[in-house]
């Protein structure tokens, strides 16, 4: 194990300064509300390079939220900068259709098994709303069942039971639609049918009931949103099961687990093919870029009356960074992946031996390219409603402390790992973490042994 780290205090001066003049001119201060909050305020990075970000006061932080999942290869990586670069002198946006794209969608249909046809989008919130068009206009009919916990965008049509309250979220037999935020249309839940996760009885029952109606079910074949909770052993399975015996479409939104988990992502550790997938984040390293991914019958729809548009959809850079992307994490057999597991493996076991020392009940739950930490010493959670009640003040206490020793983590505790977090890197995290787990134990004295 590495020796703890002698550290001081960061200082977070220049990003106060900052988000003060920011939001003179920019709502809340920040381009997306995930981005707010953290003391002593929002803070505003400069460059980051490898598993490394740089912030405004001069602060170096070991990365691990890489953009929330898209950083597969760490910041700024060569391969792929190399082959935007070499791009730029093309052109960006044509108004129609570049060698890169077609040559993406043949690399993507190599890799992932699901994939007879392709068709790209910019962001991952609009490629649900592809996927749902498609399996609304296949099937005939108009409902969506989601599952607590799950995000699949910030739209009207899917912003419910995200991280509702277990007393707004009713019985966890019978959920219902809670939105995510003020301003969603009133009406916008009457095509959506909210279910618990990892409850197979449950779903059944709601097919039983409502599979008539049911155009598609969408989940995230690892619930990475509200916990980093693997599913259940058969679990996809019978959902894929049930799915194929109602007749409805089967989606799974790998936008975070797509190219993160694996080259055939959640699905293809659950040993499912589902008729729809969405991808996102991983897929282009940090230029955006989404796709949906599925059968062809169901595809084929997108030339024969299903619209789908948008302006900046095959954009020439991201195509090139999709491609280079691919090429690295395809070469030597998947070596990146390999990698990647034997070194995210040893962070979480570093991480939990460090909390032993402690005497701090911390749980590390999940894979080693993506895991959460929780200060509890509850079981393992297995649904949504299980993470729920963690406690947040211990949560956002921890990432602090981890933050002031110079290791950055999702604010709710989510670890993404990188090819660049190497040996070396998980030898400087954990020395970190071990100064940041004394001063937690010091300053929340009540919760160790």
């Amino acid at each position: 194990m590495p020796t703890e780290a002698a550290l001081e205090k960061p200082n977070f001066a220049k990003s106060v300064t900052m988000y003060s003049e920011a939001r003179r001119t920019l709502a809340a201060g920040v381009s997306s509300n995930v981005r707010l909050g953290g003391a002593p305020s929002p803070l505003y990075y400069v460059r980051g390079k490898g598993a490394h970000l740089f912030d405004v006061d001069g602060n170096r932080s070991i990365d691990y939220v890489l953009g929330n999942g898209p950083a597969i290869l760490g910041h700024a990586p060569d391969a792929v900068l190399d082959a935007v670069r070499d791009s730029l002198d093309d052109g960006q946006l044509f108004g129609a259709q570049n060698t890169r794209e077609v040559a993406l969608s043949q690399a993507l249909c190599r890799v992932l098994p699901n994939a007879e046809l392709i068709r790209f989008a910019t962001s991952g919130t609009e490629a649900v709303q592809m996927a749902f068009r498609l399996a609304r206009s296949f099937t005939g009919r108009n409902r969506i069942i989601k599952f607590e916990g799950h995000y699949h965008g910030w739209v009207d049509s899917v912003a419910f039971s995200v991280k509702p309250s277990e007393n707004a979220a009713g019985p966890a037999t019978h959920p219902v639609p809670v939105p995510e935020t003020p301003g969603i249309a009133q009406d916008a839940a009457e095509g959506l049918i909210v279910c618990g996760w990892n409850d197979l009885d449950a779903l059944d029952g709601l097919l039983r009931a409502h599979g008539h109606d049911v155009a598609a079910v969408i989940m995230e074949p690892m619930m990475v949103n509200g916990g980093v909770i693997p599913p259940e052993p058969g679990y996809l399975p019978g959902v894929q099961s049930l799915c194929r015996r109602h007749g409805a479409v089967f989606i799974c939104d790998e936008v975070i687990t797509g190219f993160r988990v694996g080259l055939t992502g959640g699905q293809g550790k659950a040993g499912v093919q589902p008729d729809l997938s969405i991808y996102a984040k991983a897929i282009s390293g940090g230029f955006p870029l989404s796709a949906v991914a599925g059968r062809r019958d169901i595809m084929e729809q997108l030339g024969s009356g299903v619209s789908h548009g948008g302006t900046y959809n095959g954009h020439v850079q991201s195509m090139a960074a999709g491609l280079a992307v691919i090429e690295q994490l395809t070469k030597d057999d998947g070596a990146a992946y390999r990698a990647m597991d034997l070194a995210g493996g040893r962070l979480m076991a570093g991480l939990r031996d460090l909390a032993g020392q402690h005497q701090l009940p911390l749980q590390v739950n999940g894979l080693p390219t993506v895991f959460q930490t929780a200060v509890s010493a509850a079981g393992a959670p297995r649904t949504y409603r299980d993470a729920a009640r963690f406690d947040q003040q211990l949560m956002t206490a921890f990432v602090d402390a981890m933050r002031d020793a110079g290791i950055r983590i999702n604010p709710r505790g989510v670890w993404f790992l990188s090819t660049a977090h190497d040996d070396a890197v998980i030898d400087d995290t954990l020395g970190r973490a071990a100064h940041a787990m004394r001063e937690f134990s010091r300053t929340c004295p009540d919760v160790g042994g």
